[in-house]
């Protein structure tokens, strides 16, 4: 039986959520969760700030066209311009 919800597109079944309700009861090792690496890469030795910023839909088009080009995510064309006009 189905409960109607889904994990990365595939049924949660009455099963399952006993199998995670027993392995909760039983106790995790915060360790070993820790060790796991949680969120995106560090880009050096300090935490990386978000900054927001508003461009218009022809300039961020601009942009990904460019990040296409060049193999490059949206954010690693961003950097590198930001780079190149700070330098």
């Amino acid at each position: 039986m189905s409960t109607g919800e889904s994990v990365n597109g595939v049924p949660v079944t009455e099963e399952q959520i006993a199998a995670w309700a027993a392995e909760a009861e039983a106790g995790y090792d915060v360790a070993k969760l820790k060790e796991r690496g949680r969120g995106r890469p560090g880009r050096g030795a300090e935490p990386s700030q978000v900054v927001a910023l508003r461009l218009t839909p022809d300039e961020l088009a601009a942009i990904d066209a460019r990040a296409a080009r060049e193999h490059k995510t949206r954010s690693e064309a961003i950097r590198d311009a930001l780079t190149s006009y700070v330098a």
